[in-house]
């Protein structure tokens, strides 16, 4: 089993349809991707970098997400984020996370701060 490390990486995509536009959205009145939608897949990059090396029982919260979003993406194309873990503080993890479009352009880059939690703790406190 791994363990959790600098360095920790993980790349998800998915192609851009009418649910991740700015109109379906609310964020925006265009058919390309919603910056919202490109948020949560590099959120989600980041979640699943750590995801299988954490202690039992415990899970990672997004808590902070710094970003630009730089181009627009068509529906039909394929968006690619990837995370990568650069600081562990305790429980503070700190990601790079960046985005690419099916033409290798950026198209959204950033910093992203999640905290380990334990799932039943933290359910608890609701």
């Amino acid at each position: 089993m791994s363990t959790l490390q600098i360095g920790l990486t993980h790349t998800c995509s998915f192609f851009v349809d009418k649910k991740h536009t700015a109109i379906a959205m609310c964020s925006g009145d265009m058919e390309v991707l919603a910056t919202p939608a490109l948020i949560a897949l590099m959120e989600n990059a980041a979640m699943l970098a750590v995801a299988n090396v954490l202690p039992e029982g415990a899970t990672t919260v997004g808590a902070h997400i710094e970003s630009s979003h730089l181009r627009p993406t068509p529906c039909g194309h394929k968006v690619t984020a990837t995370a990568t873990l650069i600081k562990i503080d305790r429980l503070k993890l700190f990601f790079n996370i960046s985005a690419t479009d099916d033409s290798g352009n950026i198209i959204g880059k950033g910093t992203h701060l999640r905290f380990m939690v334990n799932k039943v703790k933290f359910l608890s406190r609701l």
